[in-house]
């Protein structure tokens, strides 16, 4: 699928409903990552049902033990597109059987991608067509490549309007799951602090309690290259792979399990949950400078 108008060219693909490109067509610039493997196959993949991973990769529901996968199954699975236009498209992604084998409930997960001048608008709807109450987590995982070829991190930084600080946690590197005991301080100056390899070297940076409605990645000299709003969303994270030309910027409704978490899904801090026929949204928005 192609969305375009006279500022962005964006490509969707099926598998996934993931976002596999977005162009520049002012700077003659592509913004997304190409995806290669190299360093990391995928673009803009959509974590669903549980971002990151679960403690000992199982999770417990309604008494019952399941095998899960790091961010989930949708960013495998096919959509089916439901809606096109020259500038928005609409997938949806349903309960199947071999869904209910990992993650048992009837749900109907929509995407939507609205085009607006230098804007991308990302819904998500999450539908609990089953019975009783859902749990889930969801999120977004935007890979941003640097403008020119030669560039590396050391050519970037971040920034955060409005902020001087923010407080961050780790990954455990065995389990890949949460540390909340140990908070770490992301020192700001003017909003902003320079990207490096150093600050990957311990995977992502895990950043909580709804402190992040806005992040820029900036060219060194603190000019805009692309950002993102994404208020209403309790996590975030921010990741990249070493010496890779890219940074994801991911807005999270609910984040990976905190280590030794063995509890019912309902118990997990920060889980999402749907009543009956109910519905679950949330929406962020993709800027090119």
């Amino acid at each position: 699928m192609r969305l375009e108008n006279d500022f962005l060219v964006v490509e969707i693909a099926e598998p996934g409903a993931e976002v596999t490109r977005i162009y520049d067509k002012e700077k003659d610039t592509e913004i997304l990552w190409e995806g290669n493997p190299t360093y990391w196959k995928r673009h803009s993949p959509i974590l669903f049902p549980n971002v990151g991973k679960t403690y000992q990769n199982t999770v417990r529901i309604g008494g019952r033990q399941y095998p899960t996968s790091q961010h989930g199954f949708a960013r495998d699975s096919v959509f089916t597109c439901t809606q096109s236009g020259k500038e928005d498209a609409s997938y949806v992604l349903r309960a199947s059987k071999e869904s209910k084998k990992v993650y048992p409930y009837d749900f109907e997960l929509t995407i939507t991608y609205r085009l607006c001048e230098k804007e991308l608008e990302v819904e998500w709807l999450v539908k609990n067509a089953g019975e009783g109450r859902m749990y889930f987590t969801i999120g977004g995982h935007p890979a941003f490549r640097f403008a020119n070829q030669t560039e590396t991190k050391a050519d970037y930084c971040l920034r955060f309007p409005g902020k001087e600080r923010l407080a961050y946690i780790l990954l455990d590197p065995d389990s890949g799951t949460g540390v909340p005991d140990a908070t770490y301080t992301l020192e700001l100056e003017r909003e902003m602090c320079p990207l490096t390899e150093e600050m990957f070297s311990k995977d992502a940076l895990v950043f909580d309690n709804g402190q992040i409605e806005e992040a820029w990645l900036c060219h060194k000299d603190g000019s805009p290259y692309v950002g993102m709003r994404c208020a209403g969303f309790e996590n975030y994270g921010i990741w990249s792979v070493k010496d890779a030309p890219f940074v994801c910027l991911e807005p999270w409704a609910g984040r990976c399990d905190d280590k030794g978490f063995a509890g019912d899904i309902s118990e997990k801090p920060g889980i999402n949950s749907v009543e009956s026929k109910g519905v679950f949204s949330r929406k962020y928005t993709i800027v090119v400078a």
